[in-house]
């Protein structure tokens, strides 16, 4: 905004901003803008000629466009220069022509159809995702802070049970219903043959549902019961200085720290251990399965742009195949919460082994007690002849073993000594040659 200043800027910067006018510049006719070029949205190219005359100052804009520029290069710059080659126009040479304005409107146009179109169907797919963020988010949320925790667990148990019941009821394979009850519910399923038999799904999950709600309920008061003691111990003996405590908590695969207060702990029989054991647990398990589910998810969406090549709609089938992922998803949650919680425990740390006492063993020296005679006696013994010391007293020292002597030399054609007549060569001493 002074005079004789020149702003360098990109195409997208200092939008909306005023830029106020020196002494002297509205006179000379206030602020210039020159665009280099034009860009592929028109709003964009508004929102450079709106820099100048604002709040009612003067102002002029120019911009200029090479028929070289991507913009024209794409939409048509061909056709317009072979006819301005025609015209007898040289290259550098200003053109001024409602049909290159005209041309450049139209390309704008087309791209901004495009971009509109990419962000519709990059919206239609994010559709998707929002719908199930809100649904996980939702749920989250109970968890977080407390909020209808309880009525999600309970459907949560309703559901996977329901879920075992539609499993297996088709088939009326009851053996492997109660395996499978077992291996995930830790519970022997007591369903009447009759119900079995009927092959409905609700009844025999209802059945179930019972079941497991009341050794839920039971499990829980007990490990309450456990921890009890221990807690009113803790907070007698350091109660002044612990505010809280952790407890870890197991299924036997996974663990997870609970940390509670220990005043209210004692005073409400150990019931907020229990909430933050449910919250924590929920927390985790659908933070996990929704990270994976997000990576399936991206997975889906690169795998259906092939479906075009088939003549069918990807986003259609990226819709019904996001659908049964995230069913699929909520199933294997519910039962992981479940299980962990019909499973979770203490657990126990084992005491040390005890070490076993292994007797000292003692050499027994009686045997090889000597007076001081002896001792002379071996030791002259062992003066007078070595030899004779090392053969004829036991001795744990190694035995030194005389060198070997070697007879006199035989020739080859002297008479064998076995006394036959022969030459050496010709009897013993066959083996010998060579």
């Amino acid at each position: 905004g002074l005079p004789g200043a020149v702003t360098i800027a990109t195409n997208m910067a200092g939008r909306g901003t005023d830029i106020k006018l020196g002494p002297g510049v509205k006179e000379a006719g206030g602020l210039a803008i020159i665009g280099t070029e034009r860009h592929e949205s028109r709003r964009v190219d508004r929102q450079l000629r709106g820099r100048a005359g604002r709040q009612g100052d003067p102002g002029s804009s120019q911009f200029f466009v090479s028929l070289e520029d991507d913009l024209m290069r794409l939409f048509g710059s061909d056709r317009i220069a072979g006819l301005m080659d025609k015209m007898g126009h040289k290259d550098g040479e200003v053109l001024q022509h409602s049909m290159i304005s005209k041309s450049i409107e139209r390309a704008q146009k087309k791209v901004e159809e495009n971009n509109f179109g990419m962000r519709k169907n990059l919206l239609e797919y994010d559709d998707v995702m929002n719908s199930q963020r809100d649904v996980i988010y939702k749920r989250r949320r109970h968890a977080l802070f407390g909020e209808r925790l309880a009525i999600d667990l309970d459907n949560a148990m309703y559901s996977v049970c329901v879920g075992l019941g539609e499993q297996y009821a088709e088939h009326k394979d009851k053996e492997a219903f109660k395996v499978e009850v077992m291996k995930h519910l830790v519970i022997e399923a007591e369903i009447r043959d009759e119900d079995f038999a009927k092959a409905d799904p609700n009844v025999i999950g209802e059945a179930l549902y019972h079941q497991v709600k009341d050794f839920y309920h039971r499990k829980m008061s007990a490990l309450r019961e456990h921890m009890l003691p221990q807690l009113q111990q803790i907070l007698e003996q350091n109660g002044d200085r612990i505010d809280s405590i952790a407890i870890p908590f197991t299924d036997g695969i996974r663990g997870l720290q609970v940390y509670a207060s220990l005043k209210e702990s004692v005073e409400q029989a150990a019931m907020p251990i229990v909430q933050v054991l449910e919250k924590n647990i929920t927390l985790s398990m659908i933070d996990d399965a929704w990270k994976n589910h997000l990576r399936a998810m991206d997975d889906l969406r690169t795998s259906v742009r092939m479906a075009s090549y088939e003549q069918k709609d990807p986003l259609l089938i990226y819709k019904f195949e996001a659908f049964n992922l995230f069913k699929q998803m909520l199933v294997e949650t519910n039962r992981n919460i479940i299980s962990f919680l019909l499973r979770a425990g203490i657990p126990i740390q084992e005491a040390p082994h005890e070490t076993r006492r292994v007797p000292e063993q003692h050499t027994d020296m009686s045997h090889m007690r000597v007076n001081k005679a002896e001792i002379d006696a071996r030791g002259q013994a062992y003066a007078a002849n070595e030899e004779d010391y090392y053969t004829e007293a036991p001795d744990p020292m190694p035995v030194k073993r005389a060198p070997i002597q070697s007879g006199p030399k035989i020739g080859r054609n002297d008479p064998c000594p076995c006394g036959s007549g022969k030459k050496y060569k010709s009897c013993h001493g066959k083996g010998a040659e060579g």
